[in-house]
């Protein structure tokens, strides 16, 4: 009867997908929309196993818009998907984004702050010609005014779109500054955000409509909360914070959660203070002062709160504080609160939630304890339950060193998960996480088996300063040539290490891609092995069944690993730049450098190159062999580089993915949006901050 029940539900979850229910409200022929924003990366879904997890995820629009992002995807060549060329070859002239919009002089929102992005249709992309376009919204984190927008957005955003690409769609001043994350209703006529004045914040719901530039806005005037429904757009409505004795309080580090079924929108502030809204999108916007709410997560030394996440399953609401706890609070405002799990910067990012498997994710900067190098304490990803008990601090992955505070190391950004992860049944998979929190930013792979940690792997340092990161973005694309491609995005807020990064900040991206068993490998595709090595296929094949496992990887570089029919070479660890070929220099076994034609070249006989009269080597095009002959050294050719990157001045916010669009509709229609938190020369808009939309086929 199992069996059949869950069958039962496997296929009442394709009538779902199919369009039943899309985005919380009975989908229409018409209105098959997708937000993006900060919350779908906080609240992630491994497969339901059981016909309990099967019901708590059915009803819940989040699921079936994480089931379109992993499955209604873009046709990409691997190739595709990256940041920039190496300027240092003949490609240099390919380095730019797709497009790059100034926000206005010093514009930034913060670093753990994400734009949004809404998509009318999954399996077509819309420009400016038509009657719905899609579009990305950012906030500036500027005060607005007259001549200062606080939040824009941007539509024809498409390399395919015909016309100026892309357009400015809509500007408003909204009389605040926006320091946190926007989020979009679930029919994308509406906008949801907090914004600060004078140390006061009011949650702000907006209806837009085209018209105003950055420099030259659309003011809008607050409208009565009861009028807003009917109110013509654009409009804006407001409702200031309040504690429970009604004192208004401030808010510039926790973004809006929305609950598309019950429109709700939950959001933290200052002095620990939680709140809920009712009647946000489709009501009467209400601010919540019954049933336990506002409720103070922390009465005694309260400290601010980061980003709420919702848990439909549980209708529990999780939540980190400044002071380092993780809470849990109930539909009716009861707090459970955990043991302090941060000693330094504070817990800065929301948790990750994975609704399906009841686990919750925590990042902290400093774990308090002498037990990583120097005797100084660690960064640590912290995994709970989400029933877990009062004063408990669940179990501990460790990624880098901290240090004690004073002075606070740098904030621990939230990670990310692959699509093993995803697609397991039982919370199975890797977890993507920038930690080294007191040195140089560093990625490290968290693996995660049956909702356990195992040993933690260390990827390649981001920067050569002890500097902020950003949160890490995980994009997998499932229908790229060949099979799924995968690749991370993080960012350094300076000394990028990245080819394209020069001395400032810098985001880049890494392969990711797991291995897959029986899958038809071709010549030039990439996994990353378990030990953060990029291995190339060389030879095409199917490779080895599920139930002969993966091979087993060699850990030589330029090493060969059989896998069935399948032969790989080992391109190395990951690494965020490859240097260029050297005349008479020394070259070590193992050693790597990128050739004139953009290849990965690796040492397997040590020796010493070409004296510069001799000149460049004739580089081997084939990957894995022959060898180069280079004087005494010896190269062996590894395949394209499995990473890239893009210069961003003071690094950048965090990434959105927007991967749903169907095969062959648009050029361009598969992308990754963020913004810089420096000033830079932005495309052909001016030097400000930048809304970025990058990892086109125009970028290669």
């Amino acid at each position: 009867m199992r069996g059949r029940s869950l069958g039962y539900i496997a296929g009442t979850f394709v009538l779902v997908a199919l369009g039943w229910i899309l985005t919380g409200e009975a989908a229409r022929p018409d209105q098959q929309g997708v937000p993006t924003d900060w919350s779908h990366r906080h609240v992630v879904f491994s497969q339901p196993s059981t016909d309990a997890q099967a019901a708590a995820v059915m009803y819940n629009p989040r699921y079936w818009q994480q089931f379109n992002r992993e499955h209604f995807v873009r046709t990409l060549n691997t190739g595709e998907v990256g940041l920039s060329n190496l300027g240092m070859f003949a490609n240099a002239a390919a380095q730019h984004t797709d497009w790059s919009q100034n926000l206005g002089n010093g514009a930034n929102a913060g670093a753990g702050v994400y734009p949004a992005k809404y998509s009318f249709q999954i399996t077509s992309a819309t420009c400016a010609s038509g009657a719905t376009p899609d579009y990305a919204a950012f906030s500036t984190g500027l005060l607005g005014s007259s001549s200062q927008a606080s939040i824009v957005a941007f539509d024809n955003l498409y390399s395919g779109c015909t016309g100026i690409v892309p357009t400015l769609y809509w500007a408003f001043n909204t009389g605040g500054r926006i320091l946190t994350s926007p989020v979009l209703s679930p029919g994308g006529t509406q906008v949801a955000f907090v914004q600060t004045t004078g140390g006061i914040a009011s949650l702000v719901l907006l209806k837009w409509a085209t018209g105003g530039t950055v420099s030259a806005p659309v003011t809008l005037v607050s409208v009565a909360n009861s009028a807003y429904r009917s109110c013509a757009a654009p409009c804006m409505t407001t409702i200031v914070l309040r504690t429970a004795s009604n004192v208004a309080v401030d808010d510039t580090t926790s973004s809006v959660f929305p609950d598309y079924t019950n429109d709700t929108i939950w959001v933290g502030g200052t002095l620990g203070w939680l709140h809920t809204f009712t009647g946000v999108f489709r009501g009467t916007p209400t601010r919540v002062t019954t049933g336990g709410f506002p409720v103070q997560v922390k009465p005694a030394n309260p400290t601010a709160l980061t980003s709420p996440v919702h848990d439909f399953a549980s209708n529990n609401v999780y939540v980190g504080d400044a002071g380092g706890f993780f809470y849990r609070v109930s539909s009716t405002g009861v707090v459970t609160a955990s043991g302090q799990v941060d000693f330094g910067a504070g817990v800065v990012d929301g948790p990750i939630v994975d609704a399906t498997a009841g686990k919750a994710y925590v990042f902290a900067s400093s774990d308090g304890t002498t037990n990583c190098a120097g005797a100084r304490p660690c960064a640590a990803v912290y995994m709970f339950g989400t029933s877990f008990a009062a004063g408990t601090t669940g179990t501990r992955a460790v990624v880098g060193v901290s240090q004690a505070a004073p002075p606070n190391p740098n904030p621990l950004r939230s990670g990310g998960f692959d699509s093993t992860y995803l697609a397991s049944a039982n919370a199975t998979g890797n977890l993507y996480v920038c930690g080294n929190t007191a040195g140089p930013p560093t990625l490290y792979q968290i693996p995660i088996n049956a909702g356990a940690f195992g040993t933690v792997v260390t990827g390649p340092a981001l920067s050569s300063a002890t500097t902020g990161c950003s949160p890490v973005t995980d994009i997998s694309n499932p229908n790229a040539a060949g099979g799924r491609t995968e690749w991370i995005f993080a960012s350094a807020q300076a000394g990028g290490s990245g080819n394209s990064c020069g001395p400032g900040g810098c985001i880049m991206n890494f392969v990711d891609t797991p291995w897959q068993p029986s899958h038809a490998y071709t010549v030039g595709q990439q996994v990353l092995d378990t030990r953060f090595n990029v291995q190339t296929c060389r030879t095409a094949g199917t490779s080895r069944t599920v139930a002969q496992g993966a091979p087993a990887w060699n850990v030589t570089v330029g090493g060969s690993t059989p896998d069935a029919g399948v032969r790989w070479v080992n391109q190395g660890p990951h690494a965020a730049a490859h240097g260029a070929w050297q005349a008479s220099h020394a070259y070590a076994l193992g050693n790597s450098i990128i050739d004139s034609n953009g290849n990965i070249q690796v040492v397997t006989t040590a020796g010493t190159s070409r004296t510069v009269a001799q000149g460049h080597p004739a580089w081997q095009t084939t990957i894995y062999a022959p060898t180069t002959a280079d004087n005494t050294v010896r190269w062996r050719n590894a395949g394209l580089p499995a990473t890239a990157s893009l210069a961003a001045a003071g690094g950048t916010g965090g990434v959105i993915i927007d991967n749903i669009v169907g095969s062959g509709t648009m050029a361009g229609a598969s992308q990754v949006y963020f913004s810089t938190q420096g000033n830079q020369v932005c495309g052909s808009s001016g030097t400000g901050g930048c809304a970025v939309q990058a990892s086109q086929s125009a970028l290669q």
